[in-house]
Order: structure tokens, then C-alpha cells, then sequence
């Protein structure tokens, strides 16, 4: 019994010393306030910026806004004396201008989709050569350099294959066609599902990938439209389509137009040196992007503007008050031990850009970068917990350290108390959310992680995501508990280990 006595005084006693509150972190959080997150987002969602579109003026408004924010608190500009650094982007551009199928010409999206145009051509032939399923015996069965190759882009089930080896078959042919160098492949599908527009624009980091190169263009169309390409030859598609490998009088022009032109954006960084001499080479970095999606095309109807105000307005709020509250702790004699990154990310619409570009031309290195804190959405509640305790959805923090998972959920239990969701945290959840914001390419150098975000609401990526439907208290509760986590990484004696295996997978 004594033992037993003993033990649970034991265990007491370690709870008590784990959930200590620690009185400056406390007054250094009160700095986090609802009367400043209201003036920060106000402006940051304002219609003056015009959604914060990457590359475009509303993203430079932007940009400019943060790097004013991080002068007045007297961070400094780490990047040769500025708080830019320039993001090295190339917008990207194709068009089908015309297309004719022996006379039928097809509607983008209804008949036809279009995809691989790297550069400028016009083709235009009388004769078409058809490859079946693909197999290797069709494909030898004629030269396809420069030829219109038309193949049966469907999945025909071998004896004994699985479903998965069947799908891999068929992208494999699709790849065989494109190495023997056709100017256009035509696939047909029964039922294809057409994305994008004709004409649609995307950004991409700059390299000597996104040069126009000499590729193999796919224009995929229905069963449909290739028996309107057909009609001249007595067969239908689905007469064809069971057909052995064979050369076809029909004829097709396609015209079609690529441009890459170079674009320019910033992430926008702040710095707040260490006081330890031990560890202040040590940086802890706060995340959030600051873009947004930009406005809809001229003559829509109503608003215009996505203003993006939970998205990621609040995240970026988050971040210049995090800032404010260490920034006051510095002035007051209370700087943190090691230092930190105050990062505002552009281009996270675009695929992750400002901080796939950061984490491969870091200012500070990645081997000494402890934790990105990234804050993605802290502004709402989603229609599941209407109703219910003040909540966030935490993602990452076990992935690759377990420390990191301790030091994240003692903060909580200590100071905030939110209701911590760890629904898409989960790897088999289908959103797969972990890895579509900026801390995944922290985490993709070993970089331990923990992502903050508020679930998907109505408004998502819509001009009504706007600030007067912004829950303040919540949104600074939330940006709290980012900062008592921040406060322990930044002067604990020891950074969080990585422990946790994490493959990767090749592409988002």
C-alpha cells in the first residue's frame, strides 16, 4: 500500500510540474488581442486588395502590408536588408485556338479536353493511325514520329489482372505511344471527365522545366465526337475500337498556342534574432500564406472579390500577432533563446509555391530550422462543431516527433484548453490535408510540423468568405495556442528529436 501511496504522490506531483503555468508566457499572449486581430484582418480582406492573387497588385498590396507590420515591431529584414525575397515564377498559358475533326468541331469540356501542350503548332493531316488498346504489337506495327495517333484510352481487363494492373497498363501504352514521337495522340474515352478550360493560366517556380520544349499533346474526346471524326469511313467507333492496328482517312486540324511569360512574387519575412548564444543559430519558424485566389472574371455577377478573410486572412493575422507578442517580449527584457522566422508565404493557391521555393533556397538553413508552426485557417467553425466547445483541428504534430506532439498538447491542456480534433490527422482521410499547405515542405526535409486549421465551411474559397463572419475571440484563442507552443520550442534547452519515420510520397 505504501508503494502504491508513494507512486501516485509521485505521479501527482510530475502532473503538477508538467502543467505549471509559466507567468511570462501568459502576460506576453495577452498581447494577442481581438481588437488588433479585427484591425490587421479588416485591412488584409479589404476589397482595396482584390483577393490577394499571387503576382497580381491585391498580392503585392499584401506584401507590402506585412513587411510594414514587421518594420514597426522591429523585426529585422533578413534577406540581404530587405523582408522580400523574391520568388522566381513563370505564367503559364495554352490554348486550343481551332479544331476540326473531318468537319465536326467539338466543344471544349462537352467533346473535348486538351492536355501536354509545351509549346506552338498547327497539325493537320488526312490520315489518322489508330493503335487499339495500345499494345505492343500495334505500336510496332507502324513509324508513329509525326504522326496523329488515335488510341482507345479505356481499361480492357487481361485474364488473371488485377484492377491495378490494369489501369498501370493502360497508362504504360499511353507512355510507349508518347516515345515513339507522334504530334498528337487522340484518346477516346466512353466516359471522360473534362477539367480546366481551354486558355486557363498556372503559375510555377521558374526553372529550365517550365521552358516551352517540344512534347506530345493529348486531346481526349468522347465515343461521340470520334464517330463524328469516323463518319467518312463506314465504321463506327465502337465497331473500330475491337479493330486491329490500321492507318484511317480521316481528316484533323488542330491549332493550339503555349506561352510562358515570367511573373514575380514575395514571401515576406520577418526575424527575431535569439538571446542564447548556444541557440540562437537554432530557428523556430511561424508559417501562413498570405494569397488568396483573387477575383472572379469581369461581367459575373455580385461580388467579385474573393476577399479570402478566414482564408488565410486569419492565418496571416495569427502571424503578425504571434509576432507582436514575442516582439514585446524582446522590448521588455523576455526575448526567446532561440531565434524566429515570422514567414508569410505567397503562392499556397498555386501549388505551395512560396514555401516549396523558401524550404529549396532557405535564408536560414534547414538543418537548423527546429519546427514550422503553420497556421492555415483559424478564423471560422465548420458545421460539425456549431454548437459545441471552442475547437481546433491539429494535423502533423506526431508525424515526426514525438516531443513535438507532447510540447503541442501540454500547451493546450496548460493554457488554452481548446478541443483539439485530430480528424485530419488522420492518413487515410480523403482530404488529405497534411499535405496541401506550407508546412508540408518543411516536413518533406524532416522538419517536424504542427498545422492549424478550422475544417471547410460554406464559404471556402468564395467572395463571401468575408470578415464579418469571423469568430475574433476564437481566432485569438487559437493564435494563443500557437504562441505558448512557440514559446516552449523557442526556449527549451533541447529541440525536438525526430523520431517518427515519414515517408513521403513523390507528388502532392
Amino acid at each position: 500500500m505504501k508503494r502504491i501511496l508513494l507512486g501516485a504522490v509521485s505521479m501527482a506531483l510530475f502532473n503538477c510540474s508538467y502543467a505549471q503555468k509559466d507567468k511570462t508566457a501568459e502576460k506576453f499572449a495577452q498581447y494577442i488581442s481581438v481588437e488588433d486581430a479585427k484591425k490587421h484582418l479588416t485591412i488584409l480582406a479589404s476589397d482595396e486588395f482584390e483577393g490577394r492573387e499571387t503576382a497580381k497588385p491585391g498580392g503585392d498590396k499584401a506584401a507590402n502590408y506585412l513587411a510594414g507590420e514587421f518594420k514597426k515591431m522591429g523585426l529585422q529584414a533578413p534577406v540581404n536588408g530587405s523582408y522580400f525575397l523574391d520568388i522566381p515564377l513563370v505564367n503559364i498559358s495554352s490554348v486550343v485556338t481551332a479544331i476540326d475533326l473531318n468537319g465536326f468541331k467539338p466543344s471544349w469540356g462537352k467533346d473535348y479536353a486538351a492536355t501536354g501542350i509545351t509549346s506552338s503548332a498547327n497539325v493537320n493531316t488526312n490520315e489518322v493511325v489508330f493503335v487499339g488498346y495500345g499494345s505492343d504489337e500495334d505500336l510496332n506495327k507502324t513509324d508513329l514520329a509525326g504522326k496523329v495517333v488515335l488510341f482507345v484510352n479505356e481499361d480492357k481487363a487481361a485474364a488473371g489482372e488485377s484492377v491495378r494492373e490494369t489501369v498501370n497498363r493502360r497508362l504504360q501504352a499511353l507512355k510507349n505511344i508518347v516515345a515513339k514521337k507522334p504530334a498528337l495522340i487522340i484518346a477516346v474515352s466512353a466516359a471522360p471527365r473534362f477539367r480546366g478550360q481551354n486558355g486557363s493560366e498556372r503559375l510555377s517556380i521558374k526553372s529550365s522545366k517550365t521552358a516551352a520544349t517540344t512534347g506530345t499533346p493529348v486531346v481526349s474526346i468522347t465515343a461521340a465526337a470520334a464517330d463524328q471524326m469516323l463518319k467518312n469511313t463506314g465504321k463506327t467507333w465502337a465497331q473500330l475500337k475491337e479493330s486491329a492496328a490500321q492507318v484511317i482517312n480521316a481528316k484533323v486540324a488542330v491549332n493550339y498556342e503555349y506561352n510562358a511569360k515570367d511573373a514575380k512574387a514575395v514571401d515576406v519575412l520577418g526575424f527575431l534574432p535569439g538571446s542564447d548564444a548556444k541557440l540562437k543559430d537554432e530557428v523556430l519558424v511561424f508559417s501562413a500564406h498570405y494569397d488568396h485566389i483573387g477575383m472572379l472574371p469581369e461581367g459575373t455577377r455580385g461580388d467579385r472579390i474573393n476577399n479570402g478573410a478566414d482564408d488565410d486572412g486569419s492565418g496571416t493575422t495569427g502571424i503578425l500577432e504571434i509576432a507582436r507578442a514575442f516582439t514585446q517580449a524582446k522590448k521588455q527584457g523576455h526575448g526567446p533563446r532561440r531565434s524566429i522566422l515570422f514567414l508569410g508565404n505567397v503562392g499556397e493557391e498555386k501549388g505551395l509555391l512560396g514555401s516549396e521555393y523558401y524550404t529549396d533556397h532557405p535564408v536560414f538553413p534547414i538543418a537548423n530550422t527546429i519546427t514550422d508552426l503553420n497556421i492555415d485557417m483559424i478564423g471560422r467553425r465548420d458545421p460539425s462543431h456549431e454548437g459545441k466547445p471552442d475547437y481546433c483541428y491539429l494535423i502533423g504534430s506526431n508525424k515526426l516527433s514525438t516531443t513535438l506532439h507532447k510540447i503541442s498538447e501540454n500547451a493546450n491542456n496548460t493554457y488554452t484548453h481548446l478541443d483539439i480534433d485530430y480528424k485530419y490527422n488522420d492518413p487515410k482521410d480523403p482530404e488529405r490535408i497534411y499535405y496541401r499547405s506550407d508546412h508540408y515542405n518543411f516536413a518533406r526535409f524532416g522538419v517536424p510540423i504542427v498545422f492549424y486549421f478550422d475544417g471547410v465551411h460554406a464559404d471556402y474559397h468564395r467572395p463571401s468568405d468575408e470578415v464579418d463572419k469571423i469568430d475574433f475571440p476564437l481566432l485569438v484563442k487559437r493564435a494563443q495556442l500557437v504562441f505558448y507552443t512557440g514559446w516552449d520550442l523557442a526556449n527549451r534547452d533541447i529541440r525536438p528529436v525526430v523520431d517518427v519515420s515519414n515517408d513521403m510520397p513523390e507528388s502532392r
